[in-house]
């Protein structure tokens, strides 16, 4: 009785409250010849948000040529820290709308969201990776409080609860740092380098280190060495988007 009784539920408050796309507030009642696809968002912001380039699977960059790619030239001769990285899609239109409003407390729904959806994209592409714990990139507490949320935080807690992941908080920032976006691409590594401290608790785990944005990489490189420094196994980063550098980026990035 319990499966029927929860449909009639859901079915009653979508009635009362009806539900609606959490980008473009279009409606989510199913139609009659086009159900819809999720109770978040409608069919083509979908689309928008899960549509993307094929990328290099270690660093996420755009592969020119097409073909999706285990390692890339760069990757191949200078990998990243990190075994793996996994980004939804593309840094622009759809995507950045919801990256942009999810760094807000009224777009913490939006966040929670985007991170089932990467929880699941994450599943597809590292199933066969024993992930231990899913730990957010951290703000710095003075940051947190301003901004009243941690989209990162959110983002993490939806993609571990896909997952069936912990999470842990296992990494904080040991200083304040200006925020990535307000510095030029060559300087940000220098920004964050040891910037960051991990809990003895990663000892032998296999992390996830999950945030919404990733430009330069270079907030998860930092993150990824202070995690292997305090002995984590292995570190996959997982993010909403992958911004080019070239492109202009608002809010915190990696």
């Amino acid at each position: 009785m319990a499966r029927p009784l929860r449909s009639l539920a859901l079915a009653t408050a979508d009635l009362l409250f009806p539900p609606e796309c959490l980008l473009c507030q279009r409606s989510l009642l199913p139609g009659i010849a086009q159900p819809v696809p999720s109770r978040d968002f409608c069919r083509p912001c979908l689309a928008e948000l899960t549509t993307d380039l094929p990328r290099c699977r270690r660093c996420g960059g755009a592969s020119l040529d097409g073909g999706d790619e285990v390692e890339c030239g760069r990757c191949r001769s200078a990998p990243p820290a990190w075994r793996a990285l996994v980004v939804l899609g593309a840094y622009g239109d759809a995507v950045r709308d919801a990256v942009l409003r999810a760094k807000r407390p009224a777009g913490e729904p939006l966040g929670m969201a985007l991170g089932h959806r990467l929880g699941e994209h994450v599943r597809s592409q590292l199933g066969g990776s024993s992930l231990d714990v899913v730990v957010p990139v951290p703000m710095h507490w003075r940051r947190r409080a301003l901004r009243g949320t941690s989209a990162a935080v959110l983002i993490a807690a939806a993609v571990g609860a896909e997952l069936r992941c912990p999470l842990r908080q296992a990494l904080r920032r040991s200083r304040a740092t200006p925020t990535q976006n307000s510095l030029p691409a060559e300087e940000r590594a220098a920004n964050v380098r040891a910037a960051f401290v991990a809990s003895p608790w990663v000892k032998g785990r296999c992390v996830l280190l999950v945030d919404d944005v990733v430009t330069t990489g270079a907030t998860g490189i930092a993150c990824t060495r202070a995690l292997l420094a305090a002995g984590a196994q292995a570190v996959y980063l997982a993010a909403v988007a992958k911004a080019e550098r070239s492109l202009p980026i608002d809010g915190d990035t990696l």
